[in-house]
């Protein structure tokens, strides 16, 4: 027999043995949510509840993995539990055995993304799109949209008005699209991911004897990281739950960051006034149990106070006060820099520093909200030949776009550069490998200029390769236009081409491409033009030798407890470290200037800067630049930083005062002025006189 009251505290205990009927556990980060979960599972075992009428059910393999194997060693090794795991996988088991009244054969194949985009090439040449003709979405992200409107049960019109408004002329065409693809899935015996939680769906709705067998089977139901289902995950689970009502879910509203994935916060916040009908009404849990985990085994009481004070700003949540069982330590610090290069080479600094002082690398990470505010640092990184595991993505010069744009501007500095011919031309409508060679076999033979060239070389083509070369011709005449051939005014060039639209019709989140360019070209800014050579030369130069650097990084054995982690926040959540530095905190960047036009896309932005604050155990640095990295602009402090009283904060070690910007300071000593938005901001590229 367990003894679960020297393994758990009160809080744990509550929800242990008094589980029974809808219960809510509104489990605080670091509070000991999977500890939670299974012995709650290990107390039903001991209870006499068989292991087949519990229903476990999970996010990610991994915490199914480690549910499981928990649960085996408090029994002894002798219970296995055939219902746990993922959505996915639960509904893969089931459909197993009743696809054929879906229409599907027993032995039906689950498509990967690859192959379910395949597919959707197939159905889009069917409907008489040809892509190489004139810009259509790609099937990248038509997939996108048609698995969101699964997920989110919304129509493809929602979709498109929510988040392809430049698409929504297309609405017809691209419900025929998806529905050629369902069509053309069942013909061919295929289920994608989606249509593992769709069918599964409705085959509990159509068939009465199946959701009654499994809704009596199913003696409790536990769900795990509940703020994150989206619509048809929760059906499922109060389809399961109808009968006996023994629902316990799991979450913390405070950590509903994925609303882009469908995930639905308001699952969670309307837990009691909807669900619990077999028959699909809204009859709710009205007697719901809610139970809150706030005692907190990771973070300082310094970090969470900050936490706190963050998170109380939103108003759709559920209250909730972390409480720290660590030992004080040192406040928080809040960083204040001129540009992100000042910024990067703080943090550098700072984490060598840690390393002496005896936090290994691996217990480091740098989160950030985008992407593309990780260049400055990865940079700096590289310089200092400081290791690092990248997560969230591909590092900053190997992303596709940064690529595409390298390509423009190398063959303009150097027309012979076959791989960047093949980039650029590739990616044009209607030419091919084969157009390709000809074309580049005749300008690295020419003597004559680019600009003479260039406009002969349509008669090789055809009527489609023409319309490929036309748009081809439109992006480099821009970027011909540019006057001082300066490669951060060649990058922006190239943005206000039709490069931009083959941007929005390749990339679902092409937004975040842009700021990416933005940001090569702010990087670009500080080369100039010297004697030995010209400011793209050392541009391109530098940037080769970073990929470079990449590559061998990459390639060198390099164990992971020798690299620090830099991470998007998305990526972050569930995981924790001695030490977190959180960048690039600014107005605009940190919340996301296009999340602030409504109160509820405000407080997602909270959240997120909420789970990147309560990954830190020890340490946590929040940074930010002065200058914005995409406008040149001063943007000062997120509102976010402001919102945290500073008697929490260590803003003692700023350079020249303080890293809070308070307008009312001395506001009879300022002299304003307006700003010239057609004129860049003007900023010297010395830091310091030691720069001289």
């Amino acid at each position: 027999m367990l003894n679960f009251s020297e393994e758990l505290n009160k809080e744990q205990l509550e929800v242990i043995y008094n589980g029974d009927g809808p219960c809510l556990v509104l489990a605080g980060a670091g509070s000991g949510k999977t500890r939670t979960i299974t012995y709650r599972v290990a107390y039903l075992l001991e209870h006499n509840i068989q292991p087949e009428n519990i229903l476990l059910l999970t996010f990610t393999n991994k915490a199914a993995k480690q549910m499981t194997d928990r649960v085996s060693e408090l029994t002894g090794g002798k219970i296995q539990m055939p219902w746990s795991g993922t959505f996915h996988r639960i509904a893969y088991k089931m459909l197993r055995r009743y696809a054929p009244l879906l229409g599907y054969k027993n032995n039906f194949t689950i498509l990967d993304s690859e192959d379910s985009r395949d597919l959707l090439k197939l159905c889009i040449k069917q409907e008489g799109v040809d892509r190489k003709e004139r810009r259509f979405p790609s099937p990248n992200v038509i997939q996108s949209l048609i698995s969101y409107t699964r997920n989110a049960k919304c129509t493809i019109k929602d979709v498109l008005e929510q988040k392809y408004p430049n698409w929504l002329d297309l609405e017809d065409v691209l419900g025929r699209i998806a529905q050629d693809y369902s069509e053309r899935k069942l013909f061919s015996n295929v289920m994608d991911f989606d249509d593992l939680l769709v069918n599964l769906y409705l085959l509990l709705r159509k068939n009465d004897h199946i959701l009654k067998k499994y809704a009596e089977q199913f003696q409790y139901v536990l769900v795990d990281e509940y703020q994150d289902t989206n619509r048809i995950q929760v059906s499922i689970i109060d389809l399961f739950a109808s009968h006996h009502k023994n629902i316990l879910v799991v979450g913390d509203d405070a950590q509903s960051i994925y609303s882009f994935r469908a995930a639905d916060i308001q699952n969670i916040l309307d837990f009691s006034a909807r669900g619990g009908s077999a028959s699909g009404g809204e009859k709710g849990y009205p007697d719901v149990k809610i139970f809150k985990l706030e005692t907190n085994y990771r973070s300082t009481p310094e970090i969470l106070s900050v936490a706190n004070v963050v998170i109380a700003n939103n108003k759709n949540q559920y209250q909730k006060e972390l409480r720290s069982v660590v030992n004080q330590f040192a406040k928080p610090e809040v960083h204040a820099f001129s540009e992100s290069s000042e910024e990067a080479e703080f943090i550098a600094g700072r984490i060598l520093e840690l390393r002496e002082e005896g936090v290994e690398l691996k217990k480091i990470a740098v989160l950030f909200r985008a992407a593309f505010h990780s260049q400055a640092l990865e940079m700096e990184l590289a310089k200092r030949d400081i290791p690092y595991d990248y997560r969230g993505g591909t590092r900053f010069f190997e992303r596709a776009h940064i690529k595409d744009v390298l390509a423009y501007l190398k063959i303009l500095n150097n027309k012979n550069d076959a791989i960047a011919w093949g980039r650029v031309l590739n990616m044009q409508v209607g030419i091919g490998p084969v157009s390709v060679e000809k074309i580049y076999r005749l300008i690295s033979q020419s003597t004559e200029s680019l600009n003479d060239i260039l406009p002969q070389l349509s008669d090789i083509l055809s009527a489609r390769g023409r319309v490929g070369w036309s748009e081809f011709l439109q992006i480099f005449t821009m970027i011909q236009k540019v006057e001082n051939n300066h490669p951060s005014s060649l990058i922006r060039g190239i943005l206000k081409s039709k490069y931009l639209e083959y941007l929005e019709s390749e990339y679902s989140d092409y937004r975040d491409r842009l700021q990416d360019l933005e940001q090569l070209a702010l990087f670009s800014e500080q080369y100039l033009v010297l004697e030995d050579g010209t400011a793209l030369d050392r541009f391109l130069a530098e940037v080769t030798l970073q990929e470079n650097y990449n590559n061998v990084q990459t390639q060198t054995e390099i164990d992971d407890d020798e690299k620090i982690v830099l991470s998007t926040v998305h990526q972050a959540k569930g995981l924790e470290w001695e030490a977190v530095f959180i960048i690039n905190v600014s107005a605009g960047q940190f919340p996301n200037d296009r999340s602030t036009g409504s109160d509820k896309e405000l407080e997602e932005e909270r959240r997120l800067f909420y789970v990147a604050v309560t990954r830190a155990k020890k340490y946590l640095y929040i940074t930010y630049p002065l200058v914005s990295n995409s406008q040149s602009l001063l943007q000062g402090p997120s509102i976010f930083i402001d919102e945290i009283d500073r008697e929490l904060l260590d803003i003692s070690s700023i350079s020249g005062g303080s890293a809070f910007f308070d307008p009312s300071d001395n506001e009879d000593d300022v002299t304003y002025e307006a700003l010239d938005e057609d004129k860049p901001a003007v900023r010297s590229f010395l830091k310091s006189l030691d720069k001289l």
